[in-house]
């Protein structure tokens, strides 16, 4: 496999933390970013990357975000668009603040990591959107999160069709170990949740998952990977 300068959002914890684990134990270089740049500092100690503070809402904190891995390491070969937020609550409840959150952090974030690296890729590149199984069906409570995975999955279609030197996956991952489900306010969605989350995969199922889209050769563009608890319905 050879050797690739991978940076990942939402890298301070759950899938993003385990992409980062798994893609530099194969080899890769990581360039992680978050806010939390306490955890990213230890992470990157531990595993032998580097780090940025990172807003995925801010194209400019995005922007920064890229320079600083290209001037680390001269170069970006892979983007893994991982951050977000899963606030769920019923469309009743009226929880637009939170709304418009996952709005910025899942969809605007994703366009803001595309916009960053697209100039920067030399030699094709690779763009890895995490989505969620809630693009491909929708559940009580999860109407808008499960829009903006939606999103996701559109936006990284219209890109693939868009560049034949450009390789885009998608990976969608079932119920996970994560803290998504930390940021859900709402009493009866986080119930319904924690019931749901009894099933949960390691994170690091979906870094494996992350790490063969990346180590395909360069004619073979995985475009999506869903991966499911085995007894998740």
């Amino acid at each position: 496999m050879s050797e690739k300068v991978v940076v990942i959002s939402g890298a301070s914890s759950g899938i993003g933390e385990a992409t980062a684990r798994v893609l530099a134990k194969a080899g890769h270089k990581v360039f992680l970013g978050a806010r939390r740049e306490d955890r990213l500092a230890a992470l990157a100690d531990e595993i032998g990357g580097a780090y940025a503070p990172l807003d995925v809402t801010s194209r400019e904190s995005f922007q920064s975000f890229v320079d600083a891995a290209v001037e680390r390491y001269g170069r970006v070969d892979v983007l893994v668009n991982n951050a977000g937020v899963m606030p769920l609550s019923l469309m009743g409840s009226l929880k637009v603040d939170e709304w418009d959150r996952m709005v910025d952090v899942n969809i605007k974030g994703v366009l803001n990591g595309i916009a960053a690296v697209l100039p920067r890729f030399t030699d094709g590149g690779h763009v890895v959107n995490v989505a969620s199984i809630g693009a491909h069906m929708v559940m009580p409570t999860a109407a808008v999160y499960c829009a903006t995975k939606y999103a996701v999955w559109a936006l990284s279609e219209g890109l693939r069709q868009e560049r034949d030197d450009l390789r885009v996956t998608v990976i969608s991952p079932g119920v996970t170990e994560s803290e998504l489900a930390d940021t859900i306010t709402e009493d009866f969605a986080a119930s319904l949740m924690e019931d749901f989350r009894k099933l949960a995969l390691p994170a690091s199922a979906i870094g494996d998952a992350i790490a063969y889209a990346i180590s395909q050769p360069a004619e073979v563009d995985v475009n999506e990977i869903v991966v499911r608890p085995v007894s998740q319905r």
